[in-house]
């Protein structure tokens, strides 16, 4: 596979810059249950891949575990009562991609250059194992060559005081930080003088923080895990939790069981949200048994979400009108604004529009009404499904005005549940990692510091790639994550990042973005989640995370660092801080050597920690009060307010419909890949093997189009201006999506997102609704 990008008049992108695929992907229909024997299959390839079989299966046993280590994958919640096993497939690769045997040293990085690198896939590039030392690129050789740790930290803070402003820097977060080391990213950045701290979070749940915050007054989902025992109903709205969270899929399996309706809304249909065999069920696995999962399954076309959700409150207030018993007005009454502005507007709305936009029938709509209407307790779930798309935020405000008509928030077994995906997003956005930070947070900084904090916001994800293409000499640090890779529009991120003066990144892993060097650039390895943190008296530390639920709980690593010469992200961090700072406003000596002295900075600042070290020391760690649960809502008038915005005018589908020959795209992962790591080259649940490069489309689309399954096309975008983009060698796959909708993995799409392409309000790209038509490949099939 290659892509381009032709968004500029000028691109200055040597050939061969790109990665090269050369699979063939096999294409079968799946037919087995999610989990089951090919979990099992998978969790024995994926441990014997690590070359460290017995460390590995050590390892497992400690996996969410209130004595061992946080999976470093999904944030999905922890059980109270625990068990011997709380791990899925997924947890089983993040803890054995972790954990491998392989090691990335200076000999690799000798024998092959940057340009080299380049041409190598995400997996491929990862699977060469741990990175064990710091390293400094070199422009002449193109090559990375060792530096040590003192001239690494040392040059950083000289290039982060040479700058002209503090705004010249970017400090962005990956979501698996812990808490400890997002505290000390962010206190760094704020007395160095700048709010510039874009995260993972811009690209995939802004929506409902902004959508939850002007709703609630809280930008966090409301329910526990123990809610999901007590629900009727569980509605279920643009998530793959059998790829995406795993664990999840054993909640949804207990809630089918008891009776609850799972009830889905979902483009694809997706083998995980059908039937479920638990793999630790030793009866079902030998009868090779599952369970359903989804007791109702609508597909509504992409972008069509909110107009399914408004058709469905359309019939609940029709039925109202008729005098039945299905909205909660005492709860409306107290607890709720708006809602006479809401129902005038939902009323207004034709069905013709609602069945046009979301892809459903009427009937379908107050099929899932009636569902809704009859449930008492009601949990609402989505994911990046509904959260990439132009108008996310009113979707996701949708979703709740929904909730409120019955009195679905403050009671056991409901509420708002967004799904989030790494495993200390949440935790980072708590600990402060905002571009938008409040004035509370600003005021207990400089209570507690005596230091005044920066007021003026921040760049986000996309605005910090505008401003490195804008203002060229930037300084960009990277906590994690593979941000190249993330975000939308490939070719002007990469050129745009190459205008640093230094990019430095702290990582486990070799990545794409090592590889888009500026002026100066540096890898700093760094320890991994499994692995035992210790200072320099030998004592192990503890660090914490935040998970989808608000529970906050200890994490410590049991397995020796790869390397020991690796530091921990605290080291780094505050490595960086002592040469940049000082060390008169803070020691940050102290928090290195006992992150017991952070949590208590931490305490005294962040809203909910009080006693942190203590509490943290429980089993299973304590819960963040949301105070939705409690009826109490931050928000200008006290009260649950409800939203009455317009329905797109025509969402992406829509407006194809009158051009020939397009098709919305959205962006996906693959079961063997979580956010930008990549496991290997299958998708078992969707039947492919050996390949990412495929695109998938519904079979009338595939002849309507004129092309046939197995053809090799390439995808061609364009921009807000007509200019087009492209990604070349895509294998045509049918697939049971509704008409004019395909689907496609990231990151190798992410070339077809423009950079402005983006949701409002939230700034999240848009990468579930991407206009796209075919052209026959030069590769044929």
């Amino acid at each position: 596979m290659s892509y381009d990008s032709h968004d500029s008049a000028h691109d200055d992108r040597a050939a061969g810059d790109w990665p090269v695929y050369e699979q063939d992907p096999t294409v079968t229909e799946y037919h087995n249950p999610a989990g089951g024997w090919g979990a099992l299959k998978s969790v024995g390839k994926h441990l014997l891949h690590s070359r460290a079989i017995g460390t590995n299966a050590r390892s497992l046993f400690k996996l969410n575990q209130p004595d061992g280590f946080d999976c470093p994958g999904c944030a999905w919640g922890d059980p109270e009562h625990g068990s011997s096993f709380e791990f899925c497939e997924n947890g089983v690769k993040a803890v054995t991609w972790e954990a491998t045997a392989k090691r990335v040293t200076r000999d690799f990085f000798a024998k092959h250059s940057v340009s080299e690198l380049k041409r190598w896939d995400d997996y491929r590039l990862e699977d060469q194992g741990r990175l064990v030392e710091p390293m400094r690129y070199n422009a002449e050789t193109d090559h990375y060559e060792p530096i040590g740790w003192e001239a690494a930290l040392d040059l950083i803070a000289d290039e982060l005081k040479a700058l002209a402003t503090p705004n010249d820097a970017i400090f962005y977060t990956s979501g698996k930080a812990p808490n400890e080391s997002a505290y000390v990213f962010q206190l760094l950045a704020r007395l160095y003088g700048t709010n510039n701290m874009p995260d993972c979070s811009n690209m995939c749940h802004e929506a409902s923080g902004v959508a939850l915050n002007a709703a609630l007054g809280t930008g966090k989902g409301n329910v526990r895990l123990e809610d999901f025992e007590q629900a009727e109903a569980i509605f279920v709205f643009g998530q793959n939790p059998g790829t995406n969270h795993p664990r999840m899929l054993g909640t949804l399996r207990e809630a089918a069981e008891r009776g609850a309706d799972i009830v889905t809304f979902n483009t694809l249909k997706e083998r995980g949200l059908e039937k479920f065999a638990d793999p630790q069920k030793a009866g079902e696995m030998l009868h090779n048994g599952s369970h359903r999962i989804s007791s109702h399954y609508f597909r509504p076309k992409l972008g069509g979400d909110m107009a399914v959700v408004r058709g469905m409150a359309k019939a609940l207030f029709a039925r109202d009108a008729a005098g039945e018993d299905v909205l909660d007005h005492a709860f409306l009454a107290d607890h709720t604004a708006q809602l006479a502005a809401y129902r005038t507007t939902v009323e207004a709305t034709d069905w013709a529009a609602l069945e046009s936009q979301s892809g459903l029938s009427r009937d379908e709509m107050e099929q899932a009404a009636e569902l809704y209407a009859r449930s008492k307790a009601t949990i609402a779930c989505w994911a990046m499904g509904i959260t990439q798309h132009q108008h996310s935020v009113a979707t996701v405000r949708e979703i709740v005005n929904l909730l409120m008509l019955r009195g679905n928030l403050g009671r056991p077994g409901a509420g708002t549940s967004p799904v989030r995906g790494h495993s200390n997003v949440q935790g980072d956005r708590t600990m402060g990692i905002y571009e938008k930070p409040s004035e509370a947070l600003l005021d207990a900084l400089e209570a507690k510091y005596s230091r005044s904090m920066p007021r003026a916001h921040g760049v986000d994800s996309v605005a910090a790639v505008q401003a490195m293409r804008d203002h060229p000499g930037k300084v960009f640090i990277g906590l994690g994550g593979n941000f190249t890779r993330a975000i939308s529009d490939s070719g002007v991120t990469e050129r745009s990042m190459a205008n640093c003066r230094l990019t430095a990144f702290i990582s486990t892993k070799l990545n794409r973005s090592h590889l888009v060097t500026g002026e100066s650039a540096l890898i700093l390895p760094c320890i991994g989640r499994s692995e035992i943190d210790r200072n320099t008296a030998g004592t192990s530390q503890l660090i914490t995370v935040e998970d989808s639920m608000s529970m906050v709980h200890g994490s410590a690593g049991i397995n020796r660092p790869a390397d020991k010469a690796l530091r921990s992200e605290v080291s780094i961090l505050t490595g960086i801080a002592e040469r940049l700072l000082g060390s008169e406003v803070v020691d940050w000596a102290a928090m290195r050597e006992d992150y017991d002295v952070i949590r208590d900075h931490i305490s005294e600042v962040i809203p909910g920690f009080t006693d942190f070290n203590a509490r943290v020391r429980t089993p299973r760690g304590f819960w963040l009060v949301n105070p939705v649960t409690q009826l109490r809502f931050s928000t200008p008038t006290g009260k649950a307010e409800f939203s009455s915005d317009a329905l797109p005018e025509a969402v992406m589908h829509q407006r194809l419909a009158e051009r020939e020959g397009w098709l919305t795209l959205q962006t996906m992962r693959s079961h063997d890949q979580y956010n930008t790591t990549v496991y290997g080259y299958d998708d078992r649940y969707r039947g492919i093997e050996n390949g990412r490069q495929v695109i998938f489309v519904n079979q009338t689309d595939i002849e309507r189009l004129g092309f046939r399954t197995g053809q090799w096309v390439d995808l061609v975008g364009e921009n807000a201006d007509g200019e087009t983009r492209r990604v070349n060698g895509f294998k045509i796959v049918a697939y049971d999506t509704p008409t004019g909708c395909a689907a496609a993995y990231y990151p190798e799409t992410n070339p077809l997102i423009p950079l402005d392409h983006k949701g409002d309000f939230s700034h999240t790209p848009a990468s579930k609704s991407i206009a796209v038509r075919l052209e026959a490949s030069a590769r044929l099939a």
